[in-house]
């Protein structure tokens, strides 16, 4: 048994990588940049060139949802027996306009293409990853002010270790598979608290600055291009002053709470600090 775990470089696939090999079981990682990430093979989700040798004896995926080219993907694992998929999708996918959403379109992509293939197919939806809180860093550590437009729009901050371990679970637990989970962290929060609280674990303030949409997406646009940026900030709209849907199913996959926004920031306060 073979388990092969895409994105090697991601935070969720370090996770999930050691606590396998921790079980003794038999890890291959893989990587659209194998000299980054020691010991992974060569897989281009984008490249489909890359599939076949990745997969070879390998009877479970843990995959990052890149819709590009799924549907080889698909045919290149089951075409090498592989048995059982697990999908890192998102919980964008539950929204109606997914399907006319950038932000979700990529995800409901890969489960809609898993979902119709043979494979056992289980879907991991997180919500928001508490990591993006990230792009604040440089502000922060610069002195500068961090600018949103929508301050108190709630989200869901999950710590991507809670996402590994249920990750871990369905594939190690042939009666979790098959079957989509929605992962939220333990509350919902603002972006403004997620703020206080990284101005708490560092000790040094933090500076909110409200600005308008455009000039938001005239910041980000170096970054991510105009529809996207329209997309994010409509869904921060809709969750202005809304408290966001918590879910209890890490407790129910890992046999303990989620970890809260405090235990992230505590594990990554380095990273905001001048």
């Amino acid at each position: 048994m073979t388990i092969l775990v895409t994105g090697a470089r991601g935070a969720v696939a370090r996770s999930l990588v050691s606590l396998l090999r921790e079980r003794g079981l038999q890890v291959r990682t893989g990587s659209q940049k194998p000299e980054e990430a020691a010991g992974a093979v060569l897989l281009d989700l984008k490249n489909p060139a890359t599939f076949d040798a990745a997969l070879q004896g390998v009877t479970s995926v843990f995959l990052y949802a890149e819709a590009s080219h799924i549907d080889a993907f698909v045919d290149a694992a089951i075409n090498a027996g592989v048995r059982h998929v697990v999908l890192l999708s998102s919980s964008s996918t539950l929204s109606p306009d997914a399907a006319d959403s950038p932000v979700a379109r990529e995800h409901l992509d890969a489960e809609n293409a898993l979902t119709a293939s043979p494979l056992t197919t289980t879907i991991l939806r997180p919500g928001t990853f508490a990591g993006n809180a990230t792009a604040w860093s440089w502000p922060i550590k610069s002195g500068d002010p961090v600018n949103l437009v929508y301050p108190n729009s709630h989200v869901d901050p999950i710590h991507e270790a809670d996402v590994a371990e249920c990750a871990f679970a369905v594939l190690t637990d042939p009666e979790l598979a098959g079957k989509s989970y929605l992962l939220t962290g333990p509350r919902s929060v603002t972006f403004a608290e997620e703020l206080d609280l990284i101005a708490e674990a560092i000790g040094e303030p933090v500076v909110v600055n409200t600005v308008g949409r455009e000039e938001w997406k005239a910041e980000m646009a170096e970054y991510m291009p105009g529809h996207f940026a329209d997309a994010l900030l409509d869904w921060w709209q809709s969750n202005d002053n809304v408290p966001a849907e918590i879910t209890g199913t890490v407790e129910e996959l890992t046999g303990h709470p989620a970890r809260g926004f405090e235990v992230w920031i505590q594990d990554h306060a380095a990273e905001f600090k001048s």
